[in-house]
């Protein structure tokens, strides 16, 4: 089934594993931090990551200690650890391929207002996009953490900032009910998505599936 973007009046993105290819650097810094409490741990916190796409790098930490380790936790030490995170992950952020055809769609859709609604640090998004020059296509803002994906669109739409029809493009089971929730069309980009059972899940909320985003403005 064609999608006709130019039927919608705002557009919003997903970040890891829609607009860069990202998804496994974070699953594997995750890795790396948790290893210090042992593999299982390790091993537990990337399977939750990979499982919860979409969520801030604050509540997988708070997982891994309430939930695997079975430890209190005070927020500084999720501080301490989700800066570390950061750390490890901007370098390859500022590296990672980047979408195809984003300047070319950018043109196509031209009556949209553009938006990054992320899990990712926003300052840090904000600052990853402008270093490599694709800030300005996203014309409605680069969002991110302390706030999750339904806080951000529930302030964007009440703000008046949403016009629609709109419609969200997401790699993750979080980002359809996200979308479902604010009332958007979904499509699901599944070329670097870490959700293993994506096909099937697609099939039984009979979501609409791409490889890559180019395929929308071709």
């Amino acid at each position: 089934m064609r999608i006709d973007l130019l039927s919608y009046s705002s557009i919003f993105f997903d970040c890891d594993g829609v607009l860069l290819d990202s998804n496994r650097v974070k699953t594997e810094a995750f890795r790396i931090i948790a290893s210090r409490f042992g593999d299982k741990a390790a091993d537990e916190l990337a399977k939750f990551h990979v499982c919860n796409g979409g969520i801030s790098r604050y509540q997988k930490f708070e997982y891994l200690f309430k939930e695997i380790l079975g430890e209190p936790v005070e927020k500084a030490t999720i501080q301490q650890l989700a800066d570390e995170y950061g750390r490890l992950v901007y370098e390859h952020l500022l590296n990672c391929p980047v979408a195809s055809g984003l300047e070319h769609m950018r043109k196509v859709t031209a009556q949209a207002t553009w938006f990054i609604v992320s899990g990712g640090a926003e300052s840090e998004l904000r600052s990853v996009f402008k270093e490599r020059g694709l800030a300005e296509l996203f014309d409605g803002g680069i969002y991110g953490n302390p706030s999750n994906k339904d806080e951000i669109l529930t302030n964007l739409t009440a703000s008046g900032a949403v016009r629609k029809p709109a419609i969200f493009l997401g790699d993750s089971r979080y980002d359809h009910q996200v979308a479902t929730r604010a009332g958007f069309d979904f499509i699901f980009v599944h070329g670097w998505t870490e959700f293993t059972t994506w096909k099937d899940y697609c099939t039984d909320e009979n979501i609409i599936f791409i490889e890559h985003i180019e395929e929308l403005a071709s």
